[in-house]
Order: structure tokens, then sequence, then C-alpha cells
């Protein structure tokens, strides 16, 4: 029998820069009591866990849950790259949903390096498909910087090139994440940026990117708890915020097929997840007024306003000039500040984005509350790949 699968608590650590935090260990194990003490749950009722985290040995989720109690319990160790938090969040809600369990715990926690994203082994195949990587080095063989760069900067500047997008219109984005995360305490960068500081900065890629562009290497843990009304009821839990629906998607050959850089960092993906989502809550996409979304690029936020369906396709320029992205808008995405400001620890992303709008739904988000929230949306993407699109409800 399906069970209503209740976030009854969340827990989030501050983000920092690589360096400056504790070890995975210690920032797991905290945001998870600081979930546990959100809900008011005795750690003894969890009967799941499942931990996402990108950069570690294997078992490093039992390491940062032993930290708060050996129970005994089935410990499931996630990766699945920047969607990897949300993906924990995916396996915890489908136990409870389903009936297997009726409390489940997901966490995520990234210990990072400095610098851009590398793979760890230089022996053995990358884990993009060769027929991607084809399309990547046809379509961007004129530059030479790090892949990710490569990637959601290629799928920009087609935007511009389709659609007459200008390289202003992204920097608008980092800076209207650099205003959200001037009100949010736990968000990596809090100093407020405007858009010419943004198109000033470190050209990383002429026309198309500069550095405060692309989100931050980051370190950080989050974590939510899961659980049927029946055991909240039964313990006295609140009660107050719903996972409506949520879907979990990955590549079809359109990825490589389609010889679109677009496509390459996960629009089809992301627009089927999402179709997904609204299908099963019966919501249209403007009835959406909150979003936290996978801004690892100022261009990836972009695409994903036309791939959720918050505007039509190649009409993503228009809608930010008509402030339609921020409070007092049609809706306010990234309130948190996002992966540019908040920051993006990869395998609590996902996780973050719970934490933050599950404040949202209680209405304590302080002076970044969006005024009349009931639905809110969430969209975490890795590439290689997997998206994972979740819609929370007040209940």
């Amino acid at each position: 029998m399906s069970q209503k699968p209740y976030v009854v608590g969340v827990g989030m650590i501050p983000f920092v820069k690589p360096g400056t935090s504790g070890t995975y260990i210690e920032m797991g194990s905290q945001a998870i009591r600081l979930a546990l003490q959100d809900g008011g749950v005795d750690y003894r009722l969890v009967q799941q866990a499942y931990a996402g985290y990108v950069y570690g040995d294997s078992t490093s989720g039992q390491a940062a849950l032993y930290e708060v109690g050996m129970s005994g319990i089935p410990v499931i160790n996630v990766n699945n790259n920047c969607a990897t938090g949300s993906s924990a969040l995916f396996l915890a809600r489908q136990a409870v949903e389903s009936g297997a369990v009726e409390c489940a715990l997901a966490f995520g926690f990234e210990q990072m390096q400095p610098g851009a994203l590398k793979g760890n082994w230089d022996d053995r195949p990358r884990a993009t498909t060769h027929m991607t990587q084809s399309v990547i080095d046809e379509l961007t063989s004129d530059i030479e910087i790090p892949s990710a760069l490569r990637m959601f900067g290629g799928a920009g500047r087609e935007h511009m090139q389709k659609y007459g997008t200008q390289m202003s219109t992204f920097a608008a984005i980092r800076a209207k994440a650099s205003r959200h995360a001037a009100n949010n305490p736990l968000a990596l960068f809090r100093k407020i940026v405007t858009t010419e500081d943004v198109m000033n900065d470190m050209v990383m890629w002429p026309g198309v990117m500069t550095r405060l562009m692309a989100c931050p290497p980051t370190c950080g843990a989050a974590a939510a708890i899961i659980c049927s009304e029946a055991f909240a009821k039964k313990h006295g839990l609140r009660t107050d915020v719903v996972i409506l629906a949520q879907s979990l998607t990955t590549d079809k050959p359109v990825c490589f097929e389609s010889r679109s850089m677009i496509e390459v960092v996960g629009f089809d993906m992301a627009q089927r997840a999402a179709r997904e989502v609204y299908e099963k809550a019966g919501v249209d996409p403007q009835d959406i007024r909150v979003a936290e979304m996978h801004d690892c690029f100022a261009h990836n936020e972009l695409l994903t306003y036309e791939s959720l369906g918050l505007c039509d396709v190649g009409c993503a320029e228009q809608f930010i000039i008509d402030g339609n992205n921020t409070y007092g808008g049609q809706v306010v995405t990234n309130p948190s500040g996002g992966l540019l400001s908040k920051g993006h620890p990869l395998g609590a992303t996902g996780l973050a984005q719970c934490f933050e709008l599950t404040q949202q739904l209680r209405g304590n988000a302080d002076k970044r509350q969006v005024e009349g929230v009931n639905l809110a949306l969430a969209h975490n993407l890795g590439l290689g790949g997997a998206c994972v699109v979740t819609l929370y409800g007040r209940a």
C-alpha cells in the first residue's frame, strides 16, 4: 500500500571552502544530528539510511553514521555524480512510500579539493560514454578548458547562437544568486555582486563565460528524515511537508544523437523528469512559486527554466529580463543562493535543496521567505547521467 512520504526533519551545516571544513565524518554526522533534532526523532526509530557522496571510499556513509550510533540498520551508499544527494532522497522516499519501512534517513556530504572537478582514475574509461564525449569534442574543439566548463559553456553558447541570448543574461543570473545568498547564513558566498561585476571577472571562455558564472568547489553536508503519516502521528512528529511526486531519469539516445550540447548537459532528462512529476501531482509548472535548481553554471540555470516548463523554449532571456526568476516575479529561483553562491558539495546538494524548500514550506525562511508557498520544486542534475526532480507540498 502506498504511503505518503513526509519530510519530518532536515539538517544542514554551513557550506565552506575546501581546506576549511571538518572531515566528511564530522560534517555528515553533524547534519544527521541536526535533522534528528529538527524533527524530534529518536535515532533508534530510523530503519534505513541512504548516504550520498561522490569522492570517498566505500562505506564512507557508515563511517559518518556510526558517529551518531551503531544501530545495525541497513546503510546504502549512493553515488550518482552531482545528483547524488537527491538520489539518496529518492531511495529513502521510495522505501517509505512503498511501505518497506516507516522511517528512513537520507544524508549527503562532500569533502572536496580546490579546483575544477576531475576524475580520480586515469587507468580506465571515464563514466561519460564515448559517444557523448565525441559530441563534446566535436562541438567544443575550439576551446581548451576543463571538461565541465566546456560542457555547460558549450550549452550556453548554443543557446546564444539559437536564440540570441546575451552573455550579460548569464551574468544577471549570477548577480541574482548573490542577492538571494546574502540572506542565507549557510551559504558560502554572501557578498552581493552586480551583473557588471560578473561580466568584468576573469574570462574563462571569451564571449561565453567568466569565472563567477561557475559554482565553486565546496565542502558541506545535509540530511533529511522521511516518515510515513502513521509513523509520524504515532510518535508525535510534524506532518506539514510532504513529497508529492518525484522522478529520477537517465539519458536517452537524444543525448548524443542530436549533436547538441544542450542535450549533452541533460535538457531531455530534466524535461522528462519534470513532466512526470507534474503529471503525477496534477499540477502545472505555472503553479510553482519557488524552486531550487541545479545552477552549477549560470548557463544551466537558464536552460533549466525551459526544461522545467517555467517558460517556453527559447524564451528564458525575456523571462529573466522581466524579473520572473526572483522575488516579485513568477517564481523565485534558488532563494538559497543556489550552487553559484551557496556552494556545491556534490553529495549534499540535493539534500540542501530539500532543507531550503522545507523551510520555505514551513514559513521559516526568514528574509528569504517566498510568500504564499504551497508547492516547491527541486531539480538536481548529474551528468553521466541522472536527473532528479522533486515536488514538495505544504500538507
